[in-house]
């Protein structure tokens, strides 16, 4: 496995199981809490909700969403900041593999080419908009995985504990630990808007599962238009009850918070400065999930 020498107590670190819902709105909420409510079917565990402030499809009932999440919260759940409108707006460059990722891959990567300054503007708009509802915030995850060079510069003036991209979870260390530490852990995820995705998802995310069983870290990202298919929702509740026979559930935050206080490795060449230029080819073969 990986060392489990812990600073601090001397306590064991475990490997760990993070399941999120993500793109969580008013307009999503009647799917995401089925979504929360399949995964409730298999083990009552910590879900990582991952709310759009601004969501750019409107629609819903605001305050039952509020409701739903801040019964999440006294159950023990998390909510993390994703995004501001979850919408890419900003003019694609020349590159191929830019086009790829913002057309193909998504239209969503809200900040896959911000400028640093209007990337930390939505930043600040967000937290303050979970400030407003009495939310705690210690995560962000950039809507469709993308952050370009400025939205990584916003984002480290920000006190965060981590944020993921598809590849990997990455330590911010906003509550004082080391900051640019990264864990590989390709996120498990399906592909539920085209048939050969929904066939072949799954697949996929057997064998991350296969590939991840000896790290610290496995992670399982569901999103709205999963529920619509009962295949893929029961392949993750079997991936669940499966993983959970040798793994310990958590929050991402509290995942976190376990790297802040432990040994266990995460990518000794990793920095903050490198992050930047990964960001725009972080998803690699991602199969397209909303």
């Amino acid at each position: 496995m990986f060392p489990t020498d812990r600073k601090g107590d001397g306590a064991d670190a475990v490997p760990a199981l993070c399941v999120s819902i993500h793109d969580v709105a008013p307009a999503t909420w009647d799917e995401c809490a089925r979504l929360a409510q399949a995964m409730r079917e298999v083990a009552d565990i910590p879900l990582t909700w991952l709310v759009v402030p601004q969501y750019h499809r409107g629609g819903g009932d605001a305050a039952r969403m509020q409701k739903g999440l801040d019964n999440a919260l006294a159950r023990g759940d998390e909510l993390a900041l994703h995004g501001f409108t979850h919408l890419d707006t900003a003019p694609r460059g020349p590159s191929l593999s830019e086009r790829f990722l913002r057309g193909t891959y998504s239209h969503e990567g809200e900040f896959a080419a911000l400028p640093a300054d209007e990337a930390a503007r939505r930043i600040r708009r967000g937290l303050d908009w979970f400030a407003e509802r009495g939310w705690p915030v210690r995560g962000f995850v950039p809507p469709a995985w993308l952050m370009g060079e400025g939205s990584w510069q916003a984002l480290r003036a920000f006190d965060f504990d981590y944020t993921t991209s598809f590849r990997h979870f990455h330590l911010l260390g906003g509550a004082g630990g080391a900051r640019g530490d990264m864990v590989w852990s390709p996120s498990l995820v399906y592909a539920a808007r085209n048939r050969s995705g929904r066939l072949a998802s799954p697949l996929l995310a057997d064998v991350l599962a296969l590939l991840l069983a000896r790290h610290p870290l496995i992670r399982l990202g569901l999103h709205p238009p999963d529920v619509r298919h009962p295949r893929l929702l029961r392949h993750a509740q079997a991936t669940v009850e499966r993983l959970l026979t040798a793994r310990t559930a958590l929050t991402k935050a509290a995942f976190a918070q376990q790297l802040l206080t432990s040994t266990v490795p995460s990518n000794p060449h990793a920095s903050s400065a490198n992050h930047s230029r990964r960001s725009t080819t972080e998803p690699g073969a991602v199969p397209r999930a909303y």
